[in-house]
Order: C-alpha cells, then structure tokens, then sequence
C-alpha cells in the first residue's frame, strides 16, 4: 500500500486560448513536472508550436511534460481560420464568436477525460463546464481563474452587494464592504459585464465561472501569502474556498531562453540589443512601459504618452503594439531622433521578464494585468498604475493603496479591449508627475525599498521551506491520497 499510495500523479492542464492565460498555465504545468507530476498541457494546433518551445527545457531536464492538440471549432461559430487565440478577436462580434467556440470543445475534452483517466484536471475559469465533465468521470477539476486573492475577493464582494448601485453618481466614491482594508472605488471604475440586468455573453460566462468555481475541488492561484495574506485568509474564510498559492509561477523559468521568446512571440528587438542598451544605463534609471497583450491605445493617447515621457526628462524602454511607418502620426514630430539613445521603442513583443529583472530599471508603467504585476513584483520594481480592462482596477488598489510600492496615473474609465477611444483618458502632465514622482519625487526611494523587499520575499515563497513551495508540495500530496 505504501508503493501505491506514492505512485505517479497524471494532471491534464487546460488553459484558455489567450496569451495571458497561456504563459502562467505553462509555467503551473512545468511547475508540477520539476515535482515528479506526470504533466500533460491541452492545447489548439495553431498555439501548439508555441507550447512544445516553451515545455522543451523541462523535457530536457528529464520531467515528464506532454502536450495533446485538440481541434478549435472556428468554422462551426464563423470565425476565420486560424483565429484560435482571443488575441485575435479584434471586435466584439468576434469576441463572441470566440467565447461560443469555446463551449464548442466540451465533447473533445469529455473524449479525453474518458481516455487517459489523469488524477486531476486543472482547467481555466473560462471554461465552467470542465468541473462537470470531470466529474463524470470521478476527476477532481481544480479553477485556474489567472489573478490574485485580493482582486478575486473584490470582485466577489461587489458582485455579491452591488455597492456601485448605492451612490448616486458615476464619479462619487464607494467603499467595498465587509472587508478586511478600506478599499474606495467609483462605479466607472468596475467592469461593465458584473451588471447584473447585462445579457452578454461575458456576463453568462462570468455567472457560470462563479457557479463552477464553487463546485469545483478547489483553486490554484498565481500569488504567495506574503503579498496579500489578509484576503488569502478571507478568500478562505468569508467565501469558503478551498485555495492553494504557489506562485509567482514565472520564477520557475531559470534560463534566459525561457524568459524570452517562448513567452509569447519572438521579440521585435533581439533581446541581446535590448539588454545591451540597458547596460549601458545606471541602476534604477530607466522607465520601462508596456500595457499587455490585449490593450490597445488610440493615436491620440500615445502622443500623450509620448509627449509625457519626453517631459519627464527620464530615459524609457517603450513597447508599442504598432508597426514602424514612414510616418507615425501618433509620435510627435521629430520625437524619435530627440529621443535616440535615451528613449527606446519596441514594436510588437518585448522580452519583459528579463527587461524588469535588470538593475537600470526603475519603474515600470503598466495595465495592471495580473502576470504584470506579479513579474514587476518579482523584480522588486516600483509600478506606474494605468488601468484599463479586467480587474486591472482592482489590481491597482493593492499596488496603491495595500502594498504602497506605486502610484496611479490617474485612469479613471473602464473599457473593454476591443474599445476605441477618441480621446487621451489620461494626459501627458499626468503622465509627467506620475513618472516623476516614482523616479525622482521624495517618495521614490521609500516606494523602491518596500518594493524590493516583495521581490525578495516573492523568491523566497517559491524556494525549499516557502510559502508557495509549501502549498504545491501540499495540494499534491492531497491529490496522491485521493489516488490511493
């Protein structure tokens, strides 16, 4: 009985086609792997190339890390061929049409499920019906929902008693309740598909989600205790759910390789060109700004952004979802040869992993997206807040108000990422006094300590004896004796 009960785990991982949901399952699936886990990732044909990259190094260290490619349903719902990413859903309609798909992948995944028998399936929050397929087949369904214990407890908490719908305006302030910190929000500031009265697709899935979560074995969550130990307790306590931390994931990758390219897409930049540019900088000297995969910003707020880092007089690494033209309306006449050798613009990807850890940066404006914070976190670099989407508002509150290792830009409006807006939500002597205040200002200094400290702790978490190490060794040491 004692051979059998220490047998080999088998976990199927399932994460939702998006790039940031992507990057953090590999991670969770090697994680398991360097763990002795049997780890199989589930994944589209279009994405698999990037997966069989990014899984390779844990293959050449000996774990054991499959991939198995299930056929994407795109012709069925009307989407292009090859649109097998939400990334690549650039309207609503395609939105929809890709959230449809979605629910399309159940009878493959049952097949599956029914095949190999692994120990346990760790699917994403998108897909709310796996906690049932697994269970026909007496498979524990472990929730991967992709952000933190405090902004899950947010969300539940304002879905739960409709604060927003207490004040009587869109810009009056409103306290979460029944919290264990004062957190003051306003109504433009949560997402639009929590109405309750909204019928779109989003709201049904975020309903189901919630409904699934709840009976589902339990959640995995990219965190550590240390960084928001208060609503890891209340996560528990207040909504009863059964939660492990074992993050930040991202800090399994050791190699450069495995921060690089196999994050997502090659880079634009050589990622040696980069890291050269910043060795020639002072520590702590450089603004890096990047806003995620998903967020897309109109001309008119990129010359904002252009026009307040020129301001700011500090030296900046800038990632831009544009291609380079004769012509880019959106940069203020002259800015780039202005800008050479102190500014530098990266079109496309950038490798932000190795990016945040090196010693010239000193502040990284980003979206608030969770993989963001947790890798600036990481490094131990103090944030410029700029919500757009999500539950980046959320995420903001704890780096501004809770951890104090940052300060908000001034965003204001919650948007989806498929918006297009007409005017600069935030403008360049926000942008200015933000950067300043985070590179220069009286503050900065106190703000780079706390933020090293959480970089420290958030290694440690992840090593022998952590926080993070405890939980995985624990929640696999659950799933071995429901194996038994």
């Amino acid at each position: 009985m004692e051979i059998e009960s220490h047998r080999q785990l088998h976990m199927f991982f399932f994460p939702f086609m998006a790039q940031g949901h992507n990057i953090p399952f590999i991670d969770i699936a090697k994680l398991f792997a360097s763990h002795g886990v049997k780890s199989t990732l589930i994944t589209t044909s279009v994405n698999a190339p990037l997966f069989s990259k990014a899984i390779q190094s844990s293959k050449n260290l000996g774990f054991e890390i499959e991939l198995l490619v299930i056929k994407f349903p795109t012709e069925e719902v009307g989407l292009p061929q090859g649109c097998e990413s939400s990334n690549l859903a650039t309207t609503i309609e395609m939105k929809e049409k890709f959230f449809k798909a979605t629910f399309l992948l159940e009878p493959q995944i049952e097949q599956i499920l029914d095949q190999h028998r692994p120990h346990c399936l760790v699917a994403d929050s998108f897909f709310p019906w796996a906690t049932d397929v697994a269970a026909k087949f007496g498979i524990p369904r472990l929730n991967f929902q992709g952000t933190g214990f405090f902004p899950s407890c947010a969300s539940l908490t304002v879905i739960l008693h409709q604060p927003h719908k207490k004040v009587e305006s869109d810009s009056e302030l409103f306290t979460i309740p029944n919290f264990p910190i004062e957190i003051k929000m306003t109504r433009t500031q949560i997402p639009r598909f929590f109405e309750k009265n909204s019928e779109s697709i989003m709201t049904k899935l975020f309903k189901e989600s919630r409904e699934s979560e709840e009976r589902s074995y339990g959640i995995i969550v990219n965190s550590f205790y240390e960084l928001e130990p208060d609503f890891a307790d209340h996560y528990s306590n207040v909504f009863g759910r059964k939660a492990w931390h074992i993050g930040p994931v991202s800090l399994c990758n050791k190699a450069a390789e495995d921060k690089t390219e196999i994050r997502g897409m090659e880079a634009s930049l050589d990622e040696h060109e980069c890291l050269n540019w910043l060795n020639s900088k002072k520590p702590n000297s450089v603004v890096y700004i990047c806003f995620g995969s998903l967020t897309n910003f109109a001309d008119v707020e990129l010359l904002e952004i252009a026009l307040g880092l020129e301001a700011s007089g500090q030296e900046f690494i800038w990632v831009v979802k544009k291609e380079k033209k004769e012509k880019d309306e959106w940069l203020p006449e002259g800015f780039e040869s202005r800008m050479e050798g102190k500014g530098l613009i990266i079109r496309g990807w950038a490798p932000q992993v190795l990016i945040l850890e090196h010693q010239a940066i000193g502040a990284f404006v980003t979206h608030c997206g969770w993989n963001s914070i947790l890798e600036g976190v990481s490094s131990g670099v103090p944030m410029i807040t700029w919500p757009v989407s999500a539950e980046q508002f959320y995420n903001e509150k704890l780096v501004t108000d809770i951890l104090r290792t940052g300060v908000a830009v001034g965003s204001k409006q919650w948007a989806s990422f498929v918006e297009v807006k007409k005017e600069a939500s935030v403008k360049r002597e926000a942008i200015e006094k933000a950067v300043t205040l985070v590179m220069v200002g009286d503050a900065a200094e106190e703000m780079r300590s706390r933020a090293r400290t959480l970089g420290e702790m958030a290694k440690r978490a992840v090593e022998e004896g952590g926080s993070s190490f405890s939980d995985l060794t624990a929640l696999i040491e659950e799933l071995r004796s429901l194996g038994a």
